[in-house]
């Protein structure tokens, strides 16, 4: 088995902590700060996060093993969190639900997402690199016109593109963004990313971040619409790339941490959730300063506990279940018999 890339390792860690993060920024009051700094979030972090998805997923085919691995481990995941989801926002919250599954709820995109990205994955490999690039970008900005929200299609057409760029890149491009001159070409790219998300803030409502909603929704012209996704995937492009620039490279205990981004992404949602049934809102509504703070802090330790080995291995057993279990039985069917 290959050895594990730190700097790979360190990217996923950093963004599913920002995924934290931002779900978190979400029970704080929508004042021009807290607004700015959310979708200059968003601008780049989703779009950072699945061009990692799309690198990770280089090597899926249309295998049996493959196809079993995808259902362990992405449909089944899947069906149990979106499932348990809907019921703690039920019993819990009180929120009454609809289309359980079909319409996936909150963080639970990703992973219809991910499902159907890899499907797609030979199909993309399949074709010359610049093809590739240019079907996908041709389907994101189209796919605003027509694409509704059953499994959030809507929201995987739209960043397609990025899954096509991890998935197309090579050792070499990736390379680009590792060196020593780009780290410094990534502080300029954050402060751009951060200048025009702050032009963007007085106009354009956070939605369009999201890549699911159809352009009518946004009551603007199809032509417009194309026009701003397209400038959202330059934007986001660059801020993906800068956050790359910018991750350390060296193996660290924070690199340990990278291999349960998936435990990270699927439980932290419930605290989330408790904290908004808890009335946290409410009190952030009265501590516009520290509210920001305890959220942006709560949420990194949040990260970083799921994220612990011994928490991510206890917790694993829900995310892969099946995984779990034949783990078990081959350790079993390893274990020597005892001598009488």
């Amino acid at each position: 088995m290959a050895a594990r890339d730190p700097w790979f390792d360190n990217i996923k860690m950093t963004l599913v902590t920002l995924v934290v993060i931002g779900h978190s920024w979400t029970l704080l009051p929508q004042d021009t700060w807290n607004r700015w700094t959310y979708d200059f979030l968003y601008a780049w972090h989703i779009p950072a996060f699945v061009t990692i998805t799309g690198y990770l997923s280089r090597s899926f085919a249309w295998t049996p093993p493959k196809l079993w691995a995808l259902v362990r481990t992405v449909a089944v995941p899947y069906l149990i969190f979106e499932a348990a989801l809907a019921w703690f926002r039920y019993q819990v919250g009180g929120i009454q639900l609809d289309q359980l599954f079909a319409d996936p709820h909150w963080p639970m995109w990703y992973l219809s997402a991910l499902f159907f990205w890899r499907l797609m994955a030979p199909v993309f490999l399949g074709l010359p690199k610049a093809t590739a690039l240019v079907v996908a970008l041709v389907i994101s900005l189209l796919a605003g016109l027509a694409a509704g929200n059953i499994l959030d299609l809507a929201r995987i057409l739209g960043l397609l593109p990025f899954f096509v760029l991890g998935l197309t890149l090579s050792d070499r491009e990736w390379g680009w963004v590792r060196s020593r001159r780009a780290a410094v070409a990534g502080i300029v790219g954050v402060a751009a990313v951060g200048a025009v998300t702050w032009w963007l803030n007085d106009w354009m409502p956070t939605e369009w971040y999201y890549y699911r909603s159809r352009y009518d929704a946004l009551e603007t012209s199809d032509l417009k619409a194309i026009g701003i996704r397209a400038m959202l995937l330059c934007i986001g492009l660059v801020g993906a790339a800068s956050c790359f620039a910018l991750v350390p490279r060296a193996r660290s205990w924070f690199s340990t941490l990278g291999a349960a981004t998936l435990v990270v992404y699927l439980f932290h949602g419930f605290f989330v959730l408790s904290a908004q049934y808890e009335g946290f809102p409410d009190w952030a509504d009265r501590h516009i300063v520290w509210s920001f703070v305890v959220t942006t802090v709560s949420a990194i330790v949040l990260a970083l506990v799921l994220a612990a080995p011994p928490v991510a291995r206890t917790l694993n057993v829900a995310v892969d279940p099946i995984g779990w279990l034949e783990r078990r039985r081959r350790a079993l069917v390893a274990r020597p018999e005892s001598q009488p």
